[in-house]
């Protein structure tokens, strides 16, 4: 009765581009009330374009370059791949280090090098270099998934509301969220993440937590059940239940249709089952 339903389910699923890992978290997809997103990489489609490259002089984009391919945040990879593209080699630096919700320093030479986190500034995500004194603004555009609205409500037609619960700067959620209709929290910690879970668990929430950062993976692990995309870092996909692999949001939401479907056939195999055995059995 269960698990030829979760089968046909997961194969369904996959072809779609969504792995599911098991077929329990089938089960707590069907029960999903409430949808908390990340939104870099999560909402928004994690590879931001660097835009005004061109006001940094070679040495400048050494440094750079090195700071963001330390660093595993989209924003990082978004520019890291940029600057490749213009055939641009890492600085040597030392001592690199990244500090959660604060971004990447590191020591060239006499100089402290810093690249910070990424801010909202009009429409653009803007990040900070910085050489010594030596202040360089990096303007980025990071696009928000093709259909995210559309999915949105899909979901919000399945009785399961949605918010945003990210570790960005308030300026940034806010614009993602106005564009999607959502309630937002912003500059929230990982802890705050799991918080925020727990308190909506309290209430009686089945949380579905959509993440793909490092500082997603506790709250991954602590939701009812959870999604990541594909370009999730190696904590994301493996602390989630399932991973979606198109550029699209949509995955999201039709997973947790295919899960209320697929219970609903459970149910009836198991009808059709016992009604089986009551008259065949004797």
């Amino acid at each position: 009765a269960v698990p030829a339903a979760q089968v046909v389910a997961s194969g369904a699923l996959l072809r779609k581009g969504v792995m599911v890992k098991d077929g329990s978290a089938l089960e707590r997809l069907a029960q999903v009330d409430y949808a908390l997103f990340d939104k870099t990489g999560t909402l928004t489609l994690g590879h931001p374009r660097a835009v005004n490259l061109d006001r940094l002089d070679r040495t400048q984009k050494q440094i750079t370059l090195a700071l963001a391919q330390a660093s595993r945040h989209p924003v990082s990879k978004g520019i890291r791949a940029a600057l490749l593209a213009l055939n641009i080699e890492p600085a040597c630096l030392d001592n690199i280090a990244e500090n959660p919700g604060e971004g990447m320093t590191a020591r060239w030479g006499e100089k402290t090098v810093t690249l910070g986190k990424p801010e909202q500034s009009g429409d653009h995500l803007s990040c900070q270099l910085t050489v010594g004194q030596d202040i360089l603004v990096i303007q980025l555009h990071d696009e928000i998934r093709p259909d995210a609205r559309t999915a949105l409500t899909l979901l919000q037609d399945m009785g399961a509301a949605a918010s945003i619960i990210s570790g960005d700067n308030i300026g940034s959620v806010s614009r993602v969220g106005t564009v999607l209709g959502l309630t937002a929290q912003a500059a929230a910690s990982p802890q705050d993440k799991v918080e925020a879970i727990a308190r909506l668990s309290a209430d009686g929430h089945k949380v579905l937590m959509v993440g793909d950062g490092l500082n997603d993976g506790p709250a991954l692990a602590a939701a009812h059940v959870s999604i990541a995309p594909g370009s999730a870092s190696d904590v994301g996909q493996q602390a989630a239940d399932a991973v979606f692999t198109s550029e699209s949001l949509m995955p999201v939401a039709l997973s947790v249709k295919v899960a209320r479907r697929t219970m609903e056939i459970v149910h009836q195999n198991f009808a059709l089952a016992i009604g089986y055995n009551i008259f065949a059995v004797p």
